[in-house]
């Protein structure tokens, strides 16, 4: 067998820069509009491309199908993590995310070690805006993400933590200097009248999106309240759509980079209701509520993508992008999941985006074919009159452009050091950002603290933001050094933050896979054994047992540790992909006698009625399953979810110990029954 199919697994890692090698020292320089035209870069965060087909096939966004028509479109092929800090920084820098330095939602404050946004001084290389600065240009930036605190442009720079400034209820704004939200300073007082608060949302607005009593709609702001997410979300995306609209005409920019979040976020919040059939309980009770968010929200977009197109005319370019897809439609296959705010989770983001161009130089019915996240910088340098740059991997994508790339390419645009910053300090913003992330599952429980702000350079909760540096960020570059090959470096990468936590079972499995590519496969089983002594659920040590064996050309044992891995998560594909190819199926304990068969099938049957939230069909079932094979250990597995489901901890429990009887040795099961025992004893009962 080759290497590439006993495939080695790394655990809970997210892309991020080491340091970056010496550029070469050249840079353009040249006069406003030389040799270009104007560009106006609308980026509409998650919008997912078969569904603005679906729509467009029925009518319902004429001004997408207006720019497929008259200009040219294709899929933006997006690159994993599909975060959204270290994507939109790929699209504005041209550059991967080991080289950006963008590598999560977080960085760390080291005093307190308090979660903290991530910022624009983490950004290791120069964005579009600096290069276009330095180039003489004007360029306006409203929105982007990872841009507080805003850098000094040619232009202006409208930080992504303006809006959140504005959750506070009215008259009782924190007593504080908010100038340091945007570039230049005083621009903050000049587009504060056109950003709207959750609390400005009028129930006629709100309606066509959700279905909801002028009660529920006029409840506290939360993010961890539903309606008063979807507020967040509608009025941001308003706020930053009129912010863009108003720098366009009145500052007259080279290029304008707008970022509307909305379609990301109510993805993210209703995205499985979208057209889901057959709900029932708390699902249909959702949908009846939000069932139309997602539709309205890309029925919106159509709309603001119509006024940028009449703001654009025909004498610049306008760019319409998004930086993934969304499976849309598609239930959870545990139905709790739907209850809190983390109910569509980044695993049902897709790997394409849109990507829309028309205008100037612009083919009219042009098809963009394999473009790429970088491919976009190098393009809007072109339509700037500017070479892209040898260090850039990304193309100008002349299949759907009429223009003459200029040239010869520059070697990089990296010289002359990193853009300033203006002094800000931005205490009273950062919980309702961190309370977002956490609302949409992207992290965890914040820990508290914070000290004095200490003056001086920008500061968060008064660390210099110069000194965070983001832990999860350092796995992404030793799992990207994984992925390019670099096992050795991946390992010594691994080893380092294992020193600073050495219980950490996902580092422990990540470094053995490290080890495992390399051959050193005694090395490997040690962090594994490891690894499963820290975390016995640990899924992925266990494939990387599965994938050492079959280096070893031990079968038996591989299928065994394969067998594990899907026992303990059922819809873990390596390891699934890995038992189909040596067993021929997948199935962890197989039905074995007709009654077993019958009642497999009637666990399926229960499985689909689980996730469409009628419990009470699934539970009918179960008891039909267990009348007709009592003694197969899957019905009680599947018992205790639908019971844990229902409310009935209780039933859970029973069912889970009675599992146990049949099956002693399955942590799983195991570890579940203490968590629920746990809950119990916390809420007093026996």
């Amino acid at each position: 067998m080759t290497p590439a199919r006993r495939r080695f697994t790394r655990r809970g890692m997210v892309l991020r820069l080491g340091t970056l090698a010496a550029l070469v020292l050249l840079v353009v320089s040249c006069g406003s509009g030389s040799g270009g035209g104007r560009v106006m870069v609308l980026g509409l965060d998650g919008m997912d491309p078969q569904t603005v087909d679906l729509l467009m096939s029925e009518g319902k966004l004429p001004n997408f199908a207006r720019l497929r028509q008259e200009g040219a479109y294709g899929r933006l092929e997006t690159s994993r993590p599909i975060l959204s800090p270290i994507i939109w920084t790929t699209i504005a820098t041209g550059k991967t995310p080991d080289q950006h330095g963008i590598g999560h939602f977080v960085a760390v404050n080291p005093t307190t070690g308090e979660d903290l946004p991530v910022t624009s001084r983490m950004r290791k290389v120069k964005a579009l805006w600096n290069i276009l600065s330095d180039a003489g240009r004007r360029v306006d930036v409203v929105g982007w993400w990872a841009t507080w605190p805003p850098e000094n442009v040619n232009g202006s720079i409208v930080s992504d933590h303006t809006c959140y400034h504005f959750l506070f209820p009215q008259g009782q704004e924190p007593a504080k200097d908010l100038q340091g939200l945007t570039y230049p300073p005083d621009l903050f007082e000049k587009v504060k009248p056109l950003v709207r608060r959750p609390t400005d949302i009028t129930m006629a607005e709100a309606s066509p999106f959700i279905h909801v009593t002028p009660e529920e709609l006029a409840r506290p702001f939360s993010f961890d309240d539903d309606v008063g997410h979807f507020k967040w979300a509608l009025a941001t995306a308003d706020s930053y759509r009129k912010i863009g609209l108003k720098l366009w005409k009145e500052q007259k920019p080279d290029v304008l980079l707008t970022y509307i979040e909305g379609t990301d976020s109510v993805a993210h919040l209703f995205g499985h209701l979208f057209r889901a059939q057959g709900l029932s309980g708390e699902l249909a009770e959702q949908q009846r509520k939000y069932g139309d968010a997602v539709e309205q929200m890309y029925q919106l977009a159509d709309r603001i993508v119509g006024e940028y197109m009449e703001a654009a005319g025909r004498d610049a370019t306008l760019i319409v992008l998004s930086d993934h897809g969304f499976m849309l439609g598609e239930l959870q296959e545990d139905p709790s999941k739907t209850r809190d705010m983390r109910r569509v989770s980044e695993k049902f983001h897709r790997e394409e985006g849109i990507l829309y161009m028309y205008g100037r130089k612009v083919k009219q019915n042009g098809r963009f074919d394999g473009a790429k996240l970088v491919d976009l910088v190098p393009s809007i340098l072109a339509l700037s009159g500017l070479p892209p740059a040898r260090d850039m991997p990304g193309r100008v994508l002349t299949e759907g452009l009429d223009l003459k790339v200029p040239g010869p390419r520059v070697a990089s645009y990296e010289a002359g050091g990193a853009a300033t910053a203006v002094a800000a300090n931005d205490t009273s913003a950062n919980p309702e950002i961190m309370e977002r992330l956490k609302s949409l599952g992207y992290i965890g429980d914040t820990p508290p603290g914070g000290a004095p702000a200490a003056g001086g350079n920008p500061t968060i909760n008064g660390t210099d933001i110069d000194q965070l540096r983001s832990p999860q960020g350092e796995r992404n570059l030793a799992a990207l050094l994984f992925e390019q090959g670099k096992y050795q470096e991946s390992a010594d990468a691994y080893r380092k933050l294992i020193a600073k936590e050495p219980k950490d079972a996902s580092l422990h499995t990540s470094l053995a896979g490290a080890l495992g590519a390399m051959g050193r496969y005694d090395e490997a089983m040690r962090e594994l054994d490891a690894a499963v002594k820290a975390e016995p659920l640990n899924v992925e040590a266990y494939h990387n047992r599965g994938a050492v064996y079959e280096r070893l050309n031990k079968p038996e044992l591989a299928v065994k540790e394969y067998r594990t891995a899907v026992r303990y998560n059922p819809s873990y594909e390596p390891s699934k992909r890995a038992l189909v190819r040596l067993t021929g199926t997948a199935e962890v304990n197989p039905p074995r006698t007709p009654q077993e068969k019958q009642a497999a099938l009637l666990l399926d049957q229960v499985s689909q009625a689980a996730r469409r939230s009628n419990y009470a069909e699934a539970t009918k079932l179960l008891d039909q399953a267990e009348k007709t094979a009592p003694n197969y250990v899957l019905v009680y597995q599947y018992r205790a979810n639908v019971a844990y489901l229902a409310g009935d901890k209780a039933a859970a429990v029973r069912a889970l110990e009675h599992a146990l009887t049949l099956d002693p040795g399955n942590m799983l099961y195991r570890t579940n029954l203490q968590r629920l025992k746990e809950t119990q004893s916390a809420r007093g009962k026996p």
